[in-house]
């Protein structure tokens, strides 16, 4: 009997080479014991002075000569056992000296690359890639690779996300970026000093405190209560300043590419197809100078800040980058709910108003803060109207629309009739954007 003819032989799998993280990464691990001490010593301080006044030198030099290396060790052995491997299909994280873990992350998956570099990792010439993954809460992270290294890695999962070969993916190299927009620093200064909450929290910081000690002429109760109050004030005025500071918005073949950060420095992309809801806010302070603040809703991911602050026209050009093919509505566009509204919500009822187009839902809210949410209609997951006792008697209903990143935005208390017009309409509009819509994928 003849032989069939011998199959051509399979192409060799591509073995799996495993990297380790930067060697600087122990030092920043060693830190985990030293950090337990300190969190103990916090949480029962009068234990912890008890102790210290216990130890003598002798055993005191003794503890830190047992501490010091037994965290030089902790902070070697973790990195040691800490592996990455890039696959065709997927990056696997390997960590654990004791419970070992093994991340598998399929490449499809990722919704976000983020490259960040805190102020000492600068200095270190490293940085940390941290990656949003659909259906997962907390990040995973590489922490610390070579800065170079981590722009490389970041791009040639982008290039295997996107369907590039394996074999040319890590050739790519990082897609050039043109810069949309950059936020100066005086423009960003002056709008924090502008912005309703700064003052606030720093007006109760200063007022709270006193008021306290006159009435309870406790040092325990004003520092409990101050403290935590210059905290807050601090973190909506310097904190974000320094967190905003030289804020580019860049455009890419991978999506919009965030920079930012005056001691941390961070470098976001927003993935493209995958914004679920854009929100323009305008406080009151800002309406003579034109500036608005957008904001992004991303499924999976948490980067949710995409212009800081801007003049309306060039916010509005960075959205059309965003959601292509869509048009921002005109205020003049927005139609308010009935009069007979001002019944359920005084006064306040002035700021809602909805406009529906070809691209998207949209609705405003809010008389001194305006917030205007833009929903694409192909990201809209569900359709709700509800109305309660009060606004059936008056024949208004709300209409809810539903994202995918656990958002929603809502046209409140419009005409009863209206609602259930809009409830079916978006319902028809959402299933047509869907099938039209183009797909969520990198460098599509």
């Amino acid at each position: 009997m003849e032989g069939t003819p011998d199959a051509p032989d399979a192409p060799p799998a591509r073995a799996v080479v495993e990297h380790r993280l930067h060697p600087v990464t122990p030092f920043r691990r060693a830190w985990a014991p030293v950090a337990v001490l300190v969190g103990w010593a916090v949480h029962d301080p009068n234990q912890a002075q008890e102790q210290l006044t216990r130890l003598t030198t002798t055993t005191l030099l003794i503890a830190l000569a047992v501490l010091l290396p037994a965290a030089a060790a902790y902070g070697f052995l973790s990195w040691w056992f800490t592996h990455f491997a890039v696959t065709d299909a997927e990056l696997r994280i390997r960590t654990g000296l004791l419970f070992r873990r093994t991340a598998h992350i399929r490449l499809e998956r990722i919704q976000a690359i983020d490259v960040t570099q805190p102020l000492l990792a600068r200095i270190a010439g490293v940085a940390k890639l941290r990656l949003d993954v659909v259906g997962v809460d907390k990040k995973d992270e590489l922490a610390f690779l070579g800065e170079a290294e981590a722009r490389a890695l970041r791009a040639e999962l982008l290039a295997r996300a996107a369907g590039f070969a394996p074999e040319t993916a890590h050739e790519i190299g990082e897609a050039p970026a043109r810069e949309l927009l950059r936020v100066p620093t005086r423009r960003l200064a002056i709008s924090l000093v502008l912005t309703g909450a700064t003052w606030g929290a720093l007006a109760a910081a200063l007022v709270l405190p006193p008021v306290l000690w006159l009435a309870t002429h406790s040092v325990v109760t004003v520092l409990v209560t101050g403290v935590p109050l210059l905290g807050a004030a601090g973190a909506s005025s310097v904190g974000r300043f320094v967190g905003e500071y030289d804020w580019t918005v860049g455009e890419s073949p991978d999506g919009l590419r965030i920079d930012h950060g005056l001691l941390d420095r961070t470098h976001e992309t927003v993935p493209p197809g995958r914004v679920q809801t854009v929100r323009i806010v305008q406080p009151l302070l800002w309406r003579r100078r034109g500036w608005v603040r957008v904001e992004l809703a991303v499924a999976g991911s948490a980067n949710s800040v995409l212009v800081p602050v801007a003049p309306r026209e060039a916010a509005e050009a960075v959205i059309a980058r965003v959601l292509p093919g869509v048009t921002v509505p005109a205020a003049a566009s927005l139609t308010r709910p009935p009069r007979r509204a001002g019944r359920c919500v005084p006064v306040w009822w002035r700021g809602y108003g909805i406009a529906v187009t070809d691209s998207v839902f949209a609705a405003r809210q809010g008389l001194l803060r305006r917030s205007l949410a833009l929903v694409p209609h192909a990201k809209v997951q569900s359709v709700r109207l509800t109305q309660g006792p009060w606004q059936r008697l008056w024949r208004v209903a709300d209409v809810h629309v539903d994202t995918g990143a656990n958002k929603t935005v809502t046209a409140r208390l419009r005409d009863v009739q209206e609602a259930a017009e809009l409830l079916r309409g978006q319902a028809e509009r959402s299933r047509t954007g869907r099938r039209d819509a183009r797909p969520d994928r990198w460098m599509a």
